[in-house]
């Protein structure tokens, strides 16, 4: 089991959590990968063939962090998700292979043909729209 890390921050503007441990290891982590990955079963669903694609979360960002314990911390995200409790073990898991992750992940929307960005409701994008007149 991982100890608990000494330093967690949120740095907004770049939309990461950087997480120091006791070892001197710090890993940065994009909020967009803790919220794609996120531990709760909503996300992870009660078994391995059940985990929940998310899309369009390319610019989500953290809320606010609670501290569970002394094992994990929840994270509310800008989007309204806030039941995933992020254990030591799995933040250093996520922040040491996210090569892996992101991979995997960039697999899946291929095979889903779907995106990280997040979608825009057809009738709000078209309601902006305006057609030029012809003047000829």
């Amino acid at each position: 089991m991982t100890d608990a890390p000494t330093d967690i921050r949120l740095h907004r503007r770049s939309r990461e959590l950087s997480v120091t441990f006791a070892s001197g290891l710090t890993v940065r982590i994009p909020c967009e990968l803790l919220r794609i990955f996120s531990p709760s079963a909503e996300v992870r669903g009660h078994g391995p063939d059940d985990r929940k694609l998310i899309t369009g979360k390319k610019y989500v960002n953290v809320e606010s962090i609670d501290r569970v314990g002394n094992y994990a911390i929840r994270i509310v995200f800008d989007d309204g998700h806030d039941t995933g409790i992020y254990s030591w073990d799995y933040l250093l898991d996520l922040g040491e292979r996210q090569a892996d992750y992101w991979q995997q992940y960039e697999t899946e929307l291929k095979v889903a043909n779907a995106s990280r960005l997040p979608s825009i409701p057809l009738a709000r994008a078209v309601g902006q729209w305006q057609p030029s007149k012809d003047e000829s």
